[in-house]
């Protein structure tokens, strides 16, 4: 009967620990102070044109005078707009392209040429260990430096699954960069032209939102 017992104690512990598991999105930010990450909240998206006109439309929305004080673009509105779009970070050779907000941070990756990337010697070994095409992934988060003028700051960059190290991020990032770096980006961030009435970005809970400054002219 003591078998029994403790048989019976260990099972009601593993469905306990399940049951909270299952529920901790409605938990464990009481305990933390911070908002559990779902997968919801983490899904990857594809970028596409189309989602890159949709957050043009938004972007342009924002900047009229009687538009909205704030806006939400997801993962892939964002990331097709300025990576596609105005950025053109991503090689036109490059597939799989895909976008996600996990945490407080977005990340962009596809699978390009490596020889594009890898050119000036800036992978040093790592390039030895990589194929021709490989998964390129960058983390990071977006700041506004004035108006007009915004950065995506890239905090990670994985080939594959190597991460490459932080000191060896903004050598990558002036590679994979197009044009002038106008003056005052910060040497691991991408430069991204913006509306002048954008005012602030913050990324959370798997989406983008875009404040107004106002009084600020497009």
């Amino acid at each position: 009967m003591g078998c029994i017992a403790r048989l019976g104690c260990l099972i009601l512990l593993v469905c306990l620990a399940v049951g909270a598991w299952l529920t901790r999105d409605q938990w464990l930010h009481k305990i933390t102070g911070k908002p559990v990450v779902t997968s919801a909240a983490s899904a990857w998206e594809p970028l596409t044109p189309e989602a890159g006109a949709a957050g043009k439309q938004k972007l342009d929305d924002l900047a009229k005078p009687s538009g909205p004080v704030f806006t939400n673009l997801s993962a892939s509105e964002v990331a097709s707009y300025v990576f596609q779009t105005v950025a053109h970070t991503i090689p036109a050779s490059a597939d799989s392209a895909a976008a996600a907000v996990i945490g407080d941070a977005l990340f962009v990756r596809a699978v390009v040429p490596v020889k594009e990337i890898a050119g000036t010697g800036v992978l040093g070994p790592l390039a030895g260990l990589l194929n021709d095409r490989e998964r390129l992934q960058l983390g990071g988060t977006f700041h506004v430096i004035r108006p007009g003028l915004s950065e995506f700051e890239v905090r990670e960059i994985k080939l594959r699954d190597f991460k490459v190290p932080s000191g060896a991020i903004p050598r990558l990032v002036r590679q994979l960069s197009k044009g002038e770096r106008p003056p005052g980006i910060s040497p691991n961030a991408l430069p991204v032209t913006t509306p002048r009435s954008l005012g602030d970005v913050r990324i959370s809970s798997g989406k983008v939102t875009l404040y107004k400054t106002t009084g600020a002219e497009k």
